[in-house]
């Protein structure tokens, strides 16, 4: 966290009611409502940590006994993207999967080629060059999305020398 990050300068709680203001704004704009099912959608992902897919979502919210349907899940997953509160991180091409970015600290992924294999770290030079950027342009910064695609030892070890 850094002091030019306002968002996630905020403590949890006080950012999670901005969150929920965003998407609101959001749909709005959109002539859509906020819904019980597209909260339930919201809130289950403020609760997770780190990447999540879609049916893993739905599964949970099903689990929690709400009553949400894969549609509303995936529309709402689409809304949340629009809004820019969620981005979509492609790691392979058989399954896409989401993060939280608004009012989190940046989570950035390393992803070997070969098998698949995420790493997630944090670099503070990546924040810094965003705030930069961000100020040299007059905007807000609120998250970012930086992958890496690389090969990693392990699959490095499959290679024919």
């Amino acid at each position: 966290m850094t002091p030019t990050d306002p968002i996630s300068a905020l403590p949890k709680a006080q950012s999670m009611a901005p969150l929920c203001s965003v998407f609101r704004r959001y749909l709005k704009s959109q002539g859509l409502k906020y819904t019980t099912e597209r909260a339930d959608v919201l809130d289950a992902i403020i609760a997770r940590d780190g990447l999540f897919e879609a049916e893993e979502l739905l599964l949970e919210l099903r689990k929690r006994g709400q009553r949400v349907s894969k549609a509303t899940t995936y529309r709402t997953i689409n809304l949340l993207q629009n809004a820019g509160i969620i981005v979509q991180a492609l790691f392979d091409s058989k399954q896409s999967h989401y993060q939280l970015i608004y009012g989190k600290e940046p989570r950035d992924h390393m992803v070997c080629m070969k098998t698949g294999r995420l790493v997630e770290f944090q670099s503070a030079e990546l924040t810094a060059l965003r705030n930069r950027i961000c100020k040299e342009l007059g905007w807000l910064p609120v998250g970012h999305r930086f992958q890496i695609y690389a090969v990693s030892p392990e699959g490095q070890a499959g290679k024919i020398r």
